[in-house]
Parts: C-alpha cells; sequence; structure tokens
C-alpha cells in the first residue's frame, strides 16, 4: 500500500523530541505543505538526551522543549505541539497516560495518526516500546464512546482516526513517497534538535560541515532504501493499520 491521500489533519506521537521528525519528519513535512495541519505529541520530557555527565537536567529540558518547537516549525507544522512530560527513560504504557493520550486524539480529531511500532522486536529503548502502546491503546479509547466516561473527560466526543501508521517498524506494508524538498524539509527539523547533534548525528561541536553532510546522506540514504522498496525515488516506511 502506498501514498494516502493528504489528511487533513495529522497527529504523530513520538517519544521523544525528534523522534518523531526522525521517523515521519518527511512526510509530514509534504503533507503540511499539502495544507495539513499538522499535529505533535511527545511524551517524554527528553531529561535524559545527553552524553554529558555534567548536563543539567532542567536546563536540557527547557533546551529540549525550545528544539522541539523550531523543528516543528520548520516542518511546517500549524497545528498543537503537546508535551506530556514523562520522565525521560521511565514513560509507561498506563491505562492513565494511554487515556490521556485518548484524550488528545479525541481533541485533535487526527485523520491519521502516527507512532511507534510497538510490537518491533529487540527495541532496546523502552520509551519507543511504551509510547507505541499508548498511540495504539490510545486510539481504542478515543474511539469507543464508553472511554473516558469519569469526570472532566465526558465533554471530549469520541473519535476514531481513519488511519494509524507505525513507523520505525521492521515489517512496513505501507510506503509515503517523499519529494527533494520534504527530504530536506525532514533534515533541517532534525538540525533543530541541536542537543542531539552529537549523541544522534555524530555531529561535534567544531564540525566542519563533514559530520553534517554525513548525517544528511545518511538519512537521504534511508528515504532511497525505503522508496527502492516501495517503487519510489524516496520514502517513508509505515505498518499500516486501518479499519480502525
Amino acid at each position: 500500500m502506498t501514498g494516502l491521500p493528504v489528511p487533513s489533519r495529522a497527529l504523530a506521537v513520538g517519544a521523544h523530541p525528534d523522534d518523531v521528525e526522525l521517523y515521519a519528519g518527511a512526510t509530514l513535512a509534504a503533507w503540511a505543505a499539502a495544507g495539513c495541519e499538522v499535529h505533535i505529541l511527545v511524551c517524554t520530557d527528553g531529561s535524559k538526551g545527553s552524553w554529558d555527565p555534567d548536563e543539567d537536567p532542567s536546563r536540557l529540558v527547557s533546551t529540549r522543549r525550545d528544539e522541539q518547537h523550531a523543528a516543528a516549525e520548520r516542518l511546517g507544522a500549524t497545528g498543537e505541539i503537546v508535551f506530556l512530560d514523562r520522565v525521560d527513560g521511565e514513560l509507561d504504557a498506563d491505562r492513565a497516560t494511554a487515556h490521556e493520550v485518548a484524550s488528545w486524539i479525541r481533541h485533535l480529531r487526527p485523520e491519521v495518526l502516527l507512532g511507534h511500532d510497538p510490537w518491533r522486536r529487540w527495541r532496546l529503548h523502552p520509551d519507543h516500546r511504551a509510547a507505541g502502546f499508548l498511540v495504539t491503546d490510545g486510539a481504542v479509547a478515543a474511539r469507543d464512546p464508553h472511554f473516558l466516561s469519569e469526570v472532566g473527560r465526558s465533554g471530549l466526543a469520541h473519535h476514531r482516526p481513519d488511519e494509524l501508521l507505525l513507523f520505525d517498524t521492521e515489517e512496513p506494508n505501507h510506503a509515503e513517497p517523499v519529494d527533494e524538498v520534504a527530504a530536506a524539509t525532514k533534515v533541517a527539523a532534525l538540525l533543530a534538535h541541536r542537543s542531539q547533534h552529537l549523541s544522534t548525528m555524530g555531529i561535534g561541536a567544531g564540525d566542519d560541515g563533514s559530520q553534517a553532510d554525513a548525517f544528511r546522506d545518511g538519512i537521504l540514504s534511508g528515504l532511497a532504501e525505503v522508496g527502492e522498496r516501495f517503487g519510489f525515488p524516496l520514502a517513508e516506511g509505515y505498518r499500516r493499520i486501518d479499519g480502525l
């Protein structure tokens, strides 16, 4: 399956600041350029996202929040940027958090919902697994009217997204083709996460441009690899679940 119609609204849920851009940035950039209202929900505060043992976690939280806003702006995302602010590395797919995600799904009412594939084998980072289950569990709670019936949430009408796209999957059955502009926008959005340049992107503080070029080339190579699998020059791959 390839190429959904551009949705009017999309909600992408990531475990950390930068996850949405890393796994779905080109898709969201292409949709935003075509008029889609793109929303981003970040589950954790990103407080452990540094290799520097002397980093101040509270400062890092503030920095990563600012970086997420800057990245969303580069993507062209015009919707809400939501932070659940769970502690980095300690995200749980508990009922209360799943219902919080469901509340946002009901509030934002996306046609397409995107999130981590929680069933990917041998995934090391617990937050990615948990974030994936929060999306799948949240989608069920959002769609069925008798969920979230407790006081304070009953005013949110139930909502059933048309499609669920799970990114960072080892078994993609769907591709979203993207062009070079969307690919370049993805790279630009990722580079907005400056606190992650060294740990995630291999870009040192004194880089003469070669490390940044290598990072960009790696992103483009990944898009080309997925594209070749599905018959496009460039694409991002997903596990598509429809009939929600």
